[in-house]
């Protein structure tokens, strides 16, 4: 259940990649984010957990400590699936990402609207 994709950045830094690893756990299923999520690669994680919840999965967790770089496409596809939790009735939870992640959330006001857990 893993899906790939190739980001386009820019010429002087070289391809980067993203995946979007699944981990199943006891009473919820883990999807850890890989690499940079950008406007190229938001849509692989949204697939993934499109998935997933197609799948009848009701608890996802999302886990952005393996990323290095995330824009306002990765913000507005967690914010998305955020509001859809509440709406469908299933629970979507963020692990926070490493500081240059968590700082677009600070920036923009939206560390408060999302369910961030620890790591266990």
């Amino acid at each position: 259940m893993s899906l790939e994709s190739q980001s386009p950045d820019p010429p002087h830094l070289g391809p980067e990649s993203f995946a979007c690893e699944v981990q199943p756990e006891r009473e919820a299923t883990r999807v850890l984010a890989v690499g940079s999520l950008d406007v190229a690669t938001a849509p692989v994680l949204d697939a993934q957990l499109r998935e997933l919840h197609d799948a009848g999965f009701k608890r996802l967790i999302v886990d952005l400590s393996g990323l290095g770089f995330m824009d306002s496409t990765g913000l507005r596809l967690l914010l998305k699936w955020d509001a859809d939790s509440r709406a469908d009735g299933y629970s979507i939870e963020v692990v926070p990402g490493p500081p240059a992640v968590q700082r677009v959330f600070e920036l923009t006001g939206t560390s408060d609207m999302l369910s961030f857990t620890r790591r266990p």
